[in-house]
């Protein structure tokens, strides 16, 4: 059988060792750029821990299936060995590295427009072999970010690296629409429902919309709408005109409460927040952020936050630069 293949885990000195490129994992187009301009996205867990919601389905075939310390704890971190149902009968080798990963379930969200987006994945960290019998080999966990468990599945993968990210400024908190294609927020990692820089979060924009690693996203939300409370529309001062005057010295029916009037000579309707907004241009918005796209899946992309105007909510809609 075919050797397993290794997979390098960190990638930290990939600005250095590769400053001039930037490469997504999905073999897509090489990118040149100057290197004084650059910036790694993703780092650490950020980048090997993001997790992603996906489609198709997940090989359940390799799993730990044992722990040299399961008698006394069933958690296990950084150093910690561990069984895995992968021996010299599948091929595999000393210094094998995997990544071990843990099916969380369906993911559907009143945000998305896609129905079933897929089931999350959520990524716990590395292990490496170090010692390799007949049907199991004996692994060390090389790096965690978040306990293991007996049970949880080990995947082959293939390098990971950051995509890399020109230093265009501060955030364009006007800019224009792009006309491509647009999405929402649809959650974020851990479960965080305000996100700020750095955070990672998923959108349903994916493979099937033409979304690759390394595409720079705009965060907004429509003018009026996507805060935790909404204004009213109406006007804060009673409608009345009259009323107000004092019984000694009445000035006639005038308040400088009455609702604002319209027309030329202040005679017609009342002028009201909504109506102030007819007519205008359908695709004002609020740019609130940027984030960048780290992982790209069937129906979802997994994204970094990278600048924030304010904070940021699950549901704000994403759209590509």
């Amino acid at each position: 059988m075919k050797r397993l293949q290794s997979f390098v885990f960190y990638s930290a000195l990939f600005a250095t060792a590769a400053a001039s490129l930037c490469t997504s994992a999905f073999g897509q187009e090489v990118i040149k750029v100057d290197p004084a301009r650059q910036m790694t996205v993703a780092v650490g867990n950020n980048l090997v821990c993001a997790g992603y919601i996906q489609s198709s389905a997940i090989s359940t075939a390799n799993k730990i299936v044992g722990a040299q310390d399961e008698a006394d704890h069933y958690n296990y971190s950084t150093n910690d060995f561990v069984y895995i149902n992968i021996g010299h009968d599948k091929g595999a080798r000393v210094g094998d590295i995997f990544s071990v990963v843990r099916p969380r379930g369906p993911v559907k969200s009143k945000w998305s427009r896609k129905g079933d987006l897929g089931f999350y994945v959520q990524e716990l960290g590395a292990l490496e072999v170090v010692d390799v019998k007949a049907t199991v080999s004996v692994a060390r966990v090389r790096s965690s970010c978040d306990s293991f468990r007996l049970g949880d599945l080990v995947q082959l993968s293939e390098a990971r690296f950051s995509p890399l990210s020109e230093r265009r400024g501060a955030l364009d908190r006007f800019r224009d629409p792009s006309g491509k294609a647009s999405g929402r927020i649809v959650m974020s990692r851990d479960g965080a429902e305000v996100l700020a820089r750095d955070f990672v979060a998923y959108v349903d924009l994916g493979a099937d919309d033409r979304v690759q690693v390394g595409d720079h996203l705009t965060v907004f939300r429509p003018l009026a709408d996507g805060n935790i409370t909404k204004l009213p529309n109406g006007e804060l001062a009673s409608a009345r005109d009259y009323g107000y005057q004092s019984d000694a010295y009445q000035g006639g029916r005038f308040s400088n409460q009455a609702p604002r009037k319209s027309g030329d000579h202040a005679t017609g309707k009342e002028v009201s927040n909504k109506a102030a907004k007819e007519g205008r241009p359908s695709d004002l918005r609020k740019v609130v952020g940027e984030a960048v796209v780290i992982n790209v899946k069937e129906k979802t992309a997994t994204v970094v936050i990278i600048k924030t105007g304010q904070e940021i909510h699950t549901g704000d809609w994403v759209e590509i630069q």
